[in-house]
C-alpha cells in the first residue's frame, strides 16, 4: 500500500516537531509603525504612507524570526483614511492619539485581538504597538492558545538596556511569544513606496538562487521513495498548492543552504522549481517507458 503524502508521516513529525508555523493575522497601529520607521532610519517618513508592500515586509520579518507562518490579513488602525484599497488589508479608523490618549485605538485593536483569540481564527497574531495597556489583552489571548508576537526594532535585541531606557515597552515586549524585529530603513522605504533594502534581488542573484533551488529540490527528490514520488505527482496534478509537509521540508533545506529564511517571492520560486523538477521526472519516465514499449514491439 502506498503511503499518502498527506498523512502524518513519522519522519515529518520528527523533522518538524519544533517548527513554528500556521496562520497569522497582523494588528498594526499605523502611528506606531511610522514612529518605528523614523526611529533609526535615514531621512524622514511623512504622515502619508504607502501600504502596498506591507504584507511582504511583515512576512519576511516573521520568517526571519523563525515563524514560517501564512500571514492572511492585516488590520491597519489609523486616525485618517489614506484612500488605498489593498487586498488582504482592512482599515480601522480610530480617534487621533492627541484627542483621547490612544483610548480609541486600545478599544478597537484590543477588541479585534479578543475576537481572534475567542474564535480561534488563527494560530498567531502579530501586534505593532508600544502601548503597555495591551498587556492584559495579550495575556488573555495567549491563555486562549494564540501565540502573540510584537513588532520591534533592533533595540529589542538588548532587553536589559531597554528595561532601563523604556521600561513600559520592555514589559510589553517581554510578554510577547517572540519579538519580531524589522529594519527601520527597510520599513521607511516601504512606507514611502520604495523597494525596501533586502526585499529585492538583482537578475544575476535570482538566476543563482534558481540554480541553488534546483540543486536542493533535485537532491531531495532523488532521496524520496518511489511511492511518495508518485503521491506527489498525483497531488500536483489536482492541486495548485504544495502539500504542507513537502513545503516545510524544502523550506528548511533552503534555510540551511542560504543560512537565512526565504522571502515570499523566493518561496514562490521554490514552489515553481519543485513543480519543474517533478515535471522533468515525469517526462523522463515517459520517455523511458516509451522506449521500452518500442523495444518490446521490435522483439
Amino acid at each position: 500500500m502506498k503511503r499518502s503524502i498527506f498523512s502524518h508521516d513519522a519522519r515529518f513529525e520528527r523533522r518538524f516537531g519544533d517548527h513554528r508555523s500556521g496562520t497569522c493575522m497582523a494588528l498594526i497601529d499605523g502611528r506606531f509603525l511610522i514612529w518605528l520607521a523614523q526611529h533609526g532610519a535615514m531621512g524622514t517618513t511623512g504622515e502619508s504612507v504607502n501600504r502596498q508592500g506591507l504584507l511582504s515586509l511583515l512576512s519576511l520579518a516573521l520568517s526571519q524570526s523563525g515563524l514560517d507562518v501564512d500571514l492572511r490579513r492585516i488590520y491597519w488602525y489609523s486616525d485618517r483614511s489614506d484612500g488605498l484599497v489593498i487586498d488582504d488589508q482592512i482599515v480601522r479608523l480610530v480617534q487621533a492619539h492627541d484627542a483621547d490618549g490612544g483610548a480609541s485605538l486600545l478599544r478597537s485593536l484590543g477588541h479585534d485581538l479578543k475576537q481572534l483569540a475567542e474564535h480561534h481564527a488563527c494560530d498567531h497574531v502579530l501586534v505593532a504597538s508600544d502601548d503597555e495597556r495591551f498587556l492584559t489583552t495579550i495575556d488573555e489571548a495567549q491563555l486562549s492558545g494564540v501565540s502573540v508576537h510584537l513588532l520591534a526594532d533592533e533595540s529589542a535585541r538588548n532587553m536589559p538596556q531597554m528595561v532601563r531606557t523604556d521600561p513600559g515597552w520592555a514589559r510589553l515586549l517581554t510578554q510577547a511569544d517572540r519579538r519580531v524585529v524589522v529594519n527601520p530603513q527597510g520599513l521607511a522605504d516601504m512606507l514611502q513606496g520604495k523597494s525596501p533594502i533586502g526585499m529585492g534581488l538583482a537578475v544575476e542573484d535570482v538566476e543563482e538562487l534558481r540554480k541553488s533551488m534546483h540543486e536542493v529540490v533535485a537532491a531531495w527528490w532523488s532521496e524520496e521513495p518511489e511511492d511518495l514520488r508518485e503521491d506527489l505527482r498525483e497531488a500536483l496534478q489536482i492541486s495548485r498548492g504544495i502539500p504542507q509537509e513537502v513545503d516545510r521540508q524544502l523550506l528548511l533545506r533552503m534555510r540551511q543552504r542560504l543560512a537565512r529564511a526565504l522571502s515570499l517571492p523566493e518561496k514562490k520560486i521554490l514552489r515553481e522549481t519543485l513543480r519543474a523538477v517533478v515535471s522533468e521526472s515525469a517526462d523522463a519516465a515517459a520517455v523511458v517507458a516509451g522506449g521500452a514499449l518500442v523495444q518490446e514491439g521490435d522483439d
